[in-house]
């Protein structure tokens, strides 16, 4: 029997609880519920009208109820009096609502399940620390050419860095690296891959934390893909296997496969590949996404994405990287990406790899940045967000293994932000068409 949450905040000293959803644009919506009132939130919902969040409704819609989910909470390590619980939506008579990005992993996951199937994933967040304002980065001393893994600009931050090292420490995700990313004022944090659901609560809750922690140090922190254009933009790298049911094998892992690799993860990466451009709506889901995956040279001499739908083997400038056995890592998601909705489309791409056994053909290990395989050999990601969506909108995939009704309204709302964006007339414009 689930133990009352009234009970766990006596014994944890909690005395309120953030009740927390992430809607369709990946915003964290939550209420602010007291000790003495969550035993009956937590079984009957705390609502919210929808149409004020990013979800496809109306103001004539009925109210929407948050379930928190009891098996998930993080008491937070800055402010232990409170806990964030991540909630599925539901309507009114206890229907679940198909929009809910935690609800669609939570689908796809038992889509993999059913078939034998548990998936495990991690993430590698990278975030710009910024000065209160948001326009520069926080550390003016932080100028190298060639930042990364850079020590003292590392230390410099290291109030800061710590206190979120820390937090992840108290919360049990053993933490084991951070450092200096590629760009100035950039940082990555690595903690250990779990199973998909608990690695997206993490990855929601680490935004949260790290958004949190800098403004206690008079700083702002943003996921942004590309903040700055002459720097490497945020990138959300992903890594994912596929284990049994039982979690003991790694289903991935061949001694005797290529880079160690089964043929199963092969058909998964398969998958991947073949709906790659309409994975780009979820994995890139932003106008700003597309001026990292399709960026000049920055000043580091790299910007580390991709812009071809390719792997390859222990090399950093394709979309899939096989870094090791019985594993790989997509490198296409930036900061910006859903945490629920980026591995629910990637592990539906993967099930469908293998269910129809499709081959990821030839991997390539040419440096994509000085050696670009000649035109026509692999295809291209989309250059902008509309392309994306519509490769989307067509794909026989995704829309199925997601759901039609959710994929519907990610469209809907996403073409309107791309129109809102159209409308809009940027400084470079009016500089180099003023006077045509």
């Amino acid at each position: 029997m689930t133990e009352k949450l009234s009970f766990i905040a006596q014994c944890q000293k909690i005395r309120y609880f953030l009740i927390s959803f992430t809607d369709l644009f990946g915003v964290q919506r939550a209420k602010l519920v007291p000790m003495e009132a969550i035993d009956s939130i937590a079984s009957n919902g705390a609502g919210f009208a929808g149409f004020a969040a990013w979800l496809d409704m109306t103001p004539a819609d009925p109210d929407i109820l948050a379930i928190p989910d009891h098996n998930s909470l993080f008491q937070l390590p800055w402010r232990p009096e409170v806990a964030w619980m991540p909630a599925d939506l539901y309507t009114m008579d206890g229907q679940p609502i198909a929009q809910t990005p935690r609800l669609v992993l939570k689908r796809v996951l038992k889509q993999a399940e059913e078939k034998g199937y548990r998936i495990r994933t991690g993430v590698e967040c990278e975030y710009f620390l910024l000065a209160a304002d948001g326009q520069n980065i926080s550390d003016p001393r932080d100028r190298a050419n060639k930042p990364c893994y850079d020590q003292e600009s590392l230390m410099r931050r290291f109030d800061v860095i710590s206190e979120i090292c820390d937090g992840m420490i108290k919360l049990g995700w053993k933490p084991y690296q951070n450092d200096h990313e590629d760009a100035n004022g950039q940082f990555e944090m690595n903690w250990t891959y779990a199973d998909a659901l608990i690695t997206a609560d993490r990855h929601a809750f680490f935004k949260y934390m790290v958004k949190s922690i800098a403004e206690r140090h008079g700083l702002r922190a943003t996921f942004m893909p590309k903040p700055f254009p002459h720097l490497t933009g945020n990138g959300c790298h992903t890594h994912l296997s596929v284990w049994d049911n039982a979690g003991t094998t790694n289903l991935f892992h061949d001694p005797q496969g290529e880079l160690g690799l089964s043929s199963l993860a092969y058909q998964f990466i398969g998958g991947v590949l073949h709906s790659a451009q309409a994975l780009c709506a979820f994995t890139n889901p932003t106008i700003n996404s597309y001026k990292r995956i399709h960026s000049p040279v920055t000043a580091s001499g790299a910007t580390w994405s991709p812009n071809t739908i390719s792997y390859s083997g222990n090399n950093r400038t394709h979309m899939i990287r096989i870094p090791d056995m019985g594993r790989f890592e997509l490198r296409l998601a930036d900061g910006a990406a859903n945490p629920y909705l980026l591995p629910a489309a990637l592990i539906a791409l993967g099930l469908d790899g293998m269910e129809n056994k499709r081959d990821p053909g030839p991997r390539y290990d040419n440096n994509s940045y000085t050696d670009p395989l000649p035109i026509g050999t692999v295809r291209s990601l989309p250059t902008n967000l509309l392309d994306a969506l519509r490769c989307l909108e067509f794909d026989l995939v995704l829309p199925n293994a997601l759901n039609v009704e959710f994929v519907k309204s990610y469209l809907k709302l996403k073409y309107q932000e791309w129109d809102e964006y159209s409308k809009q007339i940027s400084p470079w414009e009016m500089e180099n068409t003023i006077d045509c």
